[in-house]
């Protein structure tokens, strides 16, 4: 409750900066918080690796040192034999890592157990401490990337970002794609149109955005523009927040082809045209094709004045047609369950 007194002019600027304080106060202390226990399994990690190196000790040892610490401190979890030998790997991976910030000082213990057990190249790893400091990656979302090897495919389309975008935003851009595409919950058969190739992904929209990356809004399916009394449809349009512009997807079921690009550049035009705002960036284009000739993609981009990508995709792979019709169905399978249960 308040008095009757109106409050000063400048409250609410007062209260907003005492709120961003407290929040950034919070942040800090959680900060504190992680980078304290990461130590102290660093140091637990550090006692193994040296004993284990001047004295022999085996995995017994470790069993014992298990029992003895969570006998010790029952209020306390992370003393299993499986987690501390989480942090000896941790000291062997990280053998400096007492003498200055790291990035896996911000990293929670999971995400970085995650890396230790996944990543075994100390700068590959070192890539997906950083990406995921930078995204606010969940551990899920972690372990998808390093399954998906987005290390090697990111920023690895073809595009004119580099001559028609400048130089923050294309890199920028250029991070954002990726080649291939991994649409690993998806399976299409050989007859497949674009437009299979669209319902697929919109109806696994969550895993497609996944893909996409950080950023992207989803505004919708065949948008329709209106040109010159004629009507087209863009197959997927996106907004990407923080390039602050719109990102068009054409899908082609097929290999790339040179007059895609043509296309596209339409695309553009029009989008920039139509529905750009005057504070946003310039429309992106992203060809995404079954297959491309990486020489063939170069040739038809030269001359393009507009920012525009094209990338591969890779899907689930389908079944052979002869082995489809010899597996069990649903329903086989739950009466052959069922008849096991009563026998």
């Amino acid at each position: 409750m308040t008095s009757g007194r109106p409050l000063p002019d400048d409250y609410a600027a007062l209260l907003t900066d005492l709120k961003g304080q407290i929040r950034g106060a919070q942040v800090r202390a959680a900060l504190a918080v992680n980078r304290e226990l990461l130590g102290l399994y660093w140091r637990i990690g550090q006692a193994i690796v040296q004993r284990q190196a001047q004295r022999g000790w085996g995995a017994k040892v470790i069993d014992q040192l298990s029992r003895d610490l969570k006998a010790e401190f029952p209020e306390l979890k992370g003393f299993s034999p499986t987690n501390l030998k989480y942090m000896r790997s941790f000291a062997e991976a990280y053998p400096d890592y007492g003498d200055g910030q790291q990035p896996v000082d911000q990293l929670p213990w999971g995400h970085l157990v995650s890396l230790l057990t996944s990543v075994k190249d100390p700068a590959t790893r070192e890539w997906y401490a950083r990406a995921t400091l930078q995204h606010g990656w969940s551990r899920n979302v972690l372990v998808h990337q390093i399954d998906s090897r987005l290390h090697e495919r990111q920023g690895q389309a073809s595009t004119t970002f580099d001559r028609t975008l400048p130089a923050a935003q294309s890199e920028l851009a250029t991070q954002l794609l990726k080649d291939p595409y991994t649409f690993d919950f998806l399976s299409l058969g050989t007859e497949a149109h674009e437009r299979d190739l669209e319902r697929g992904l919109l109806a696994h929209l969550r895993d497609f955005m996944l893909e996409l990356g950080v950023g992207f809004a989803f505004v919708g399916s065949q948008h329709h523009l209106e040109v010159g009394g004629e009507d087209f449809y863009l197959d997927l349009l996106f907004y990407h927040v923080k390039l602050r512009c719109y990102v068009i997807i054409d899908l082609k079921i097929g290999d790339f082809r040179p007059e895609y690009v043509g296309k596209m550049n339409f695309y553009l035009a029009v989008a920039d045209d139509l529905l750009r705002h005057p504070d946003d960036a310039p429309s992106i284009g992203l060809l995404l094709c079954r297959t491309q000739n990486k020489v063939v993609a170069e040739y038809a981009l030269r001359g393009v004045n507009r920012p525009l990508g094209i990338s591969s995709y890779q899907l689930a792979q389908a079944l052979p047609q002869e082995l489809a019709g010899q597996l069990p169905s649903v329903e086989a399978l739950e009466a052959e369950l069922e008849g096991i249960g009563e026998g």
